[in-house]
């Protein structure tokens, strides 16, 4: 009987590379990795049904499109993305903001109100910081050019807010150094930063605040997550578990070739050092797959959805995820 072909559509990711070059294969599947795209780009072309059987995904996507009974997808507990999100917000030192707390009331930039960069920023700002965001002005669009970012299809609010689709002639980032926006946050830094000299992040030190932010919270955000098309794994539902495994195994290898003490493959002066202090932050897992090593990292996330009007209830973690024995 011959393998089970699919193709995945993922980032040039270290995590996944044993998969792209076929040294590790999930058991009874030839899985075709398809040329690397942007994350937005692959999110929009799965929801466009544009044929990926497998796709990195936007969790905050899946978890509304599921909630809503819209999604044609299943999801995978694994987790292409995980990313704090301390650093990305930044500021016009001009607008006289000091404290977390001066963001209320202000015009944010954001690329999606409703990404999931965006959701777990204001989830922190809100239960970190007592930020009371109920009166900001969003001014959604993209940050590094003038329109949109992406073409998102996610559920609509549930409830009204103030946002603002950027229509001008010019980026996020522009709006920034203009003045026009007294801040920003998402899922990508602002080109200006480090080069316009009113532009600085609210948390100078952002090292240190996140690693403190996940010793005391033992949160570490994930952003995107992995879906499969319901008719593929409905037809073929032993497809998860292999799939799962190989994943595992993919990150494992990447995770030694990254700690190997040899000639690095990485172009990161300290990266031993970095490896060390991972290893004794995280107990030697910084990006662990699976729902009962992320069962509060994904309940706080539906959380912030819910309590942001993004979906109607929260769903139970087996409602999101399909049952991989891990």
């Amino acid at each position: 009987m011959s393998n089970l072909k699919l193709t995945l559509a993922i980032g040039p990711y270290d995590r996944m590379e044993a998969l792209r070059t076929g040294e590790v294969t999930p058991a009874g599947i030839d899985l075709h990795v398809l040329p690397s795209m942007g994350p937005r780009e692959i999110f929009d072309r799965v929801m466009s049904n544009e044929g990926f059987d497998i796709a990195e995904f936007s969790s905050s996507e899946h978890i509304s499109n599921t909630v809503a009974g819209t999604s044609p997808h299943v999801a995978l507990p694994v987790f292409p993305s995980r990313v704090f999100r301390h650093g990305f917000i930044v500021l016009n030192r001009k607008k006289g903001i000091k404290s977390p707390k001066d963001l209320a009331g202000r015009r944010i930039g954001v690329q999606l109100y409703t990404m999931t960069a965006a959701v777990w920023i204001r989830g922190m700002l809100e239960d970190d910081h007592g930020v009371d965001l109920s009166d900001v002005t969003w001014v959604q669009g993209a940050v590094a050019s003038a329109g949109s970012h992406g073409s998102p299809k996610p559920p609509p609010l549930l409830k009204p807010i103030k946002l603002e689709i950027n229509k001008s002639d010019r980026s996020l980032d522009q709006l920034l150094c203009d003045g026009e926006i007294d801040a920003y946050l998402g899922a990508q830094l602002p080109p200006s930063l480090g080069k316009h000299p009113d532009l600085v992040r609210l948390f100078p030190d952002v090292r240190a605040t996140e690693r403190e932010y996940y010793q005391r919270t033992a949160l570490h955000p994930i952003m995107h997550l992995l879906v499969i098309r319901r008719p593929v794994f409905d037809q073929n539902p032993w497809i998860a578990k292999p799939l799962y495994q190989a994943f595992v195994e993919a990150k494992s290898r990447a995770w030694k070739q990254l700690s190997f003490t040899g000639a690095s493959k990485v172009m990161l002066p300290w990266v031993y050092d970095d490896v060390e202090e991972i290893n004794r932050v995280f107990g030697g897992e910084p990006f662990a797959y699976g729902l009962e090593p992320n069962r509060k990292t994904l309940e706080t996330l539906t959380g912030y959805l819910h309590r942001h009007d993004m979906i109607a209830r929260k769903p139970t973690l087996e409602e999101l995820f399909v049952d991989v024995g891990a």
